[in-house]
């Protein structure tokens, strides 16, 4: 192994999902409901991005439109729960279920084509879903959206706290935990994807699609899978943002938000499963910051993240490992 082994082996057995959940856990215990809502946001986020790495890090495959699915999945849980009456016990995991079929049937056309084909063919499979939640009227409210989601029944939970003095949090705090805990189980369940035979097969798939043809590899079934996975977990941080949001909207589904997530991706840096986390939240709190202090903040933003994508071209997460590892063998040396 070369002078980057034992550095790079002692970053990777440092508990850092662990570290970062117990973190994300205590975000309401500073007091701040800001902080909170903010903390919420970033966790969200950070399920979409990962599940789109799993497209565009591991498999090589960049989505211009994987903002459908998170449109789909929000607009499945906001139907059941608002419309249906649907408990979010059952709601949430439909989000997954109907944006992974949506995936299924788009992704099938999607993986016959390659590199810009593919990326153009899955922004217009996106804008078609986000003309049907922009004109559908009776089933997606339309322009208008659906507003006021329900949050899922807290009871139980309410009442013990009630009951317990330092225990007093609000629905949307409670909304925050389970938010964290169904992502911490996402992203524990994409980790293992992508750590498993088939994750590195997506992997030999990326570096060189043809030499994995020629030794047998059905290439457009692994990508097949990959997008359909990719697109049920996008589906299940729709449908999450929906009920954080209060209220879905067709802009869910709209380019723009696939292209936020592009950027995320690629500004956290595709080649560690972490990165696109990091991505999610730098970018939402340099939006948050930069609207606030000024009204050009599109202009500065945008000038921020050009620096950025230049400076990292690994990104942010892949030059914080160089870095770390120069320090730990500079120390080693010492």
């Amino acid at each position: 192994m070369g002078p980057a082994g034992p550095p790079a082996a002692m970053m990777r057995r440092v508990p850092w999902g662990l570290i970062v959940f117990v973190a994300a856990l205590g975000v309401p215990a500073l007091g701040s409901r800001f902080y909170t809502f903010l903390a919420n946001d970033v966790v969200i986020w950070t399920l979409f991005a990962t599940s789109l790495n799993l497209l565009v890090g591991y498999t090589g495959l960049v989505s211009f439109g994987h903002a459908a699915y998170l449109g789909v999945g929000a607009y499945a849980t906001g139907i059941l729960m608002k419309k249906l009456g649907v408990s979010f016990l059952f709601a949430w995991p439909a989000a997954g279920v109907f944006a992974g079929a949506c995936a299924l049937v788009f992704g099938f056309f999607c993986v016959r084509l390659t590199r810009i084909y593919f990326a153009m063919l899955t922004l217009a499979f996106a804008q078609i879903v986000w003309a049907i939640c922009f004109k559908w009227n009776e089933l997606t409210g339309g322009e208008q959206g659906m507003p006021e989601i329900p949050y899922p029944d807290f009871g139980w939970i309410e009442r013990l706290g009630a009951r317990l003095s330092f225990f007093e949090w609000r629905t949307a705090e409670y909304y925050y935990f389970l938010t964290v805990v169904l992502v911490a189980f996402c992203l524990w369940a994409l980790r293992r994807i992508v750590h498993s035979p088939f994750g590195r097969m997506l992997t030999t798939i990326r570096e060189n699609a043809e030499r994995a043809e020629f030794i047998g590899v059905n290439v457009r079934r692994y990508e097949l899978v990959a997008f359909v996975l990719a697109g049920a977990f996008a589906g299940l941080a729709g449908g999450l943002l929906g009920i954080f949001n209060r209220g879905v909207f067709p802009d869910f589904a709209y380019w723009t938000m696939s292209a936020e997530v592009l950027i995320m991706t690629l500004l956290g840096g595709m080649s560690t499963f972490y990165g696109p986390g990091i991505g999610a939240l730098v970018l939402i709190l340099l939006n948050q910051q930069i609207v606030s202090y000024t009204e050009y903040w599109p202009l500065v933003l945008g000038t921020v993240l050009v620096v950025l994508l230049f400076g990292f071209p690994g990104g942010i997460a892949g030059a914080a490992g160089a870095l770390a590892g120069r320090l730990l063998r500079r120390t080693r040396g010492a």
